[in-house]
């Protein structure tokens, strides 16, 4: 080889190697530039799987691992740069109390860590707004927080699970998500956590805002707001949970004709600190639980006229005497978020306008 020949070969290696560093730092800078998003998975039907392609009901809930979940769905590289742990894997109709403490210190931990920019929770849907809800209460910063789910399991055909996970990543690391408390992305929608319910048991838009309607959509990857969330939450609330290793016992009666006071004895001598009464109408009080509940609070039991309508205001005052008989009132909450906000004011103060004061706050 002629000594001419070898300087153009070195020329075009270095040419080369020029070229290939000049790509690395591109793509360093282009991944340094994308938000750093968490992935706590705590199972439910997106890590479902089912015996065939065919199989969406009747499936076995909790089985794929987070690191599966997210090579399900490569073009999340894309977008975020991702990591994941496996907090839970349960269904979550066997969601807890003690779960929510340990999910909810984790999320504040990683929040509290300025390379983490947002967090997105993959859950089972029958108590994800639950789960939502609380977060919505306890966690302490203004950076997103996403639950998300799906209603097909991963093996199914059009499993809704990868592009709801591809949509909540985006939206948890996307700017215009901060602020706005705890959010669920299904079906291409942006739900308030304190708002949104189940409404269907099979369907893929099962996740509605029934009367208040949905805060925004997600289209492209790329979200869209249309209304604000006004009620306090996450930084602006008074809820501390560092502390706590456990949550005062408040169970839900559910009101139907022909309803008598087993229920409310029941779950008083079982040890409730609180009781939410899912009533009828305008959370009416049946003449025969009535008294059952009236004695409960003689007893320090803090009760909370719900109703189980699903939409609406439960007037205080209204088909009870609320201030006579010392009971509060959920406002627009439904049973089960109105339990949720009695066991943490009760963390605080069993005293009920105080706890009034709350449920017409959060």
């Amino acid at each position: 080889m002629s000594f001419q020949s070898f300087n153009r070969n070195v020329a075009a290696l270095f040419a080369s190697l020029f070229a290939f560093l000049l790509l690395a730092s591109a793509a360093q800078a282009q991944t340094a530039k994308l938000p750093n998003v968490t992935i706590l998975a705590t199972g439910g039907t997106i890590a479902g799987t089912g015996a065939t392609s065919t199989t969406t009901v009747g499936y076995t809930a909790a089985t794929v691992g987070v690191q599966s979940l997210i090579q399900a769905v490569p073009e999340i590289a894309k977008v975020a740069n991702v990591s994941g742990e496996q907090v839970f894997q349960i269904a979550s109709e066997n969601m807890g109390n003690e779960h929510w403490l340990i999910l909810a210190k984790r999320v504040n931990a990683l929040l509290a860590q300025p390379n983490v920019d947002g967090i997105v929770i993959t859950h089972g849907t029958d108590t994800l707004e639950e789960t939502a809800y609380f977060l919505n209460l306890v966690v302490k910063s203004r950076k997103p927080v996403v639950v998300v789910g799906s209603m097909r399991p991963s093996t199914a055909l059009s499993a809704d699970g990868p592009i709801n996970l591809y949509n909540a990543v985006n939206l948890a690391g996307s700017p215009s998500a901060v602020g706005k408390g705890v959010l669920v992305a299904m079906n291409d929608q942006i739900h308030a956590a304190r708002d949104v319910t189940k409404s269907n048991t099979t369907t893929a838009d099962t996740f509605r805002t029934a009367e208040l309607g949905m805060i925004g959509y997600i289209q492209g990857g790329k979200p869209f707001f249309y209304r604000e969330v006004t009620r306090k939450h996450t930084v602006d609330t008074e809820f501390d949970v560092s502390k706590l290793d456990a949550l005062p016992q408040v169970d839900v009666a559910y009101a139907y004709a022909n309803v008598g006071d087993v229920a409310v004895k029941a779950l008083v001598a079982a040890g409730a600190k609180g009781l939410v009464h899912a009533g009828v109408g305008n959370g009416s009080l049946p003449a025969r639980t009535k008294p059952a509940l009236i004695a409960a609070r003689e007893k320090g039991v803090v009760i909370v006229r719900s109703a189980r309508v699903g939409q609406g205001i439960v007037a205080r005052n209204g088909e009870a005497n609320d201030d006579q008989l010392d009971f509060v009132v959920s406002d627009t909450l439904s049973p089960q978020k109105a339990r949720i906000l009695l066991m943490l004011a009760l963390t605080k103060t069993s005293n009920t306008k105080d706890i009034q004061r709350m449920f017409y706050t959060y």
